[in-house]
């Protein structure tokens, strides 16, 4: 699938080629002419945006007088804590590093493609697979460690050692499918959100693509915290202790 060079991957390919495939070489990937696709820098740029923005803020905290942007992400963190406690229980707060990033990762990937020149990582599918990918791991990594490896195990074969030849499969098939079912409904829901803007933006001007802006932002939005949301849900179901 072929997508537009944005002008920041266009300077990144004009003036840092090296680099760019200094770190194919590392996957054992062979060196191209223009190395740097347009998804990989934008997410280097909301990398740098979150960290900025960040340590930023953390200069600003304030008890006495907190600024809106304070404010902001306070209330941001109220609602990923509540979410948390919801779907995992009285633990889930131990979570909250993990769930806040992913959601902050990909709500900022899902909306710098409104900002003129740039597009949504998201929209490209290795982006919402590696998110996928990440969720996959650090669930299963959290059930064995929560409840120990051959514990964790056993929750495969079912509640009846009769059901295990049987649920075995089903329940491998179930968990790897996971990380699809993430890519895909992140992918789809962001490449068609982003094409029909474009689609309007390029038809009409002022009132119908703001109107369509706004639907975009909406949608990022949502989707990032439906990520987010199953994201807890598998957790919770990785750590919980059957009775």
């Amino acid at each position: 699938m072929h997508h537009r060079e944005v002008f920041l991957a266009k300077l990144f390919n004009d003036y840092l080629p090296g680099t760019g495939n200094a770190f194919l070489k590392l996957v054992g990937l062979p060196p191209e002419p223009r190395p740097w696709a347009a998804y990989i820098v934008m997410q280097l740029l909301v990398a740098l945006i979150i960290i900025v923005l960040f340590a930023y803020l953390r200069r600003r905290l304030s008890v006495d007088q907190p600024g809106k942007l304070q404010h902001t992400f306070e209330l941001i963190e109220e609602f990923v804590r509540g979410q948390s406690e919801e779907s995992v229980g009285h633990d889930g707060p131990r979570y909250l590093g993990f769930f806040g990033t992913l959601f902050i990762f990909i709500l900022f990937c899902n909306l710098i493609g409104i900002i003129p020149g740039f597009e949504s990582p998201t929209m490209i599918p290795p982006v919402p697979a590696g998110c996928a990918i990440a969720v996959f791991c650090y669930y299963n990594l959290m059930g064995f460690r929560e409840q120990g490896f051959g514990r964790y195990l056993a929750h495969f074969a079912g509640p009846m050692p009769i059901l295990a030849p049987l649920m075995i499969p089903i329940e491998l098939v179930s968990h790897l499918a996971r990380p699809l079912s993430l890519t895909i409904r992140l992918y789809a829901n962001m490449y068609a959100g982003e094409q029909v803007t474009l689609v309007f933006m390029g038809l009409t001007y002022f009132a119908i693509p703001a109107l369509f802006m706004g639907l975009h932002v909406f949608v990022s939005i949502l989707q990032a915290y439906i990520f987010m949301l199953l994201t807890m849900i598998y957790v919770a179901g990785a750590v919980a202790h059957e009775h």
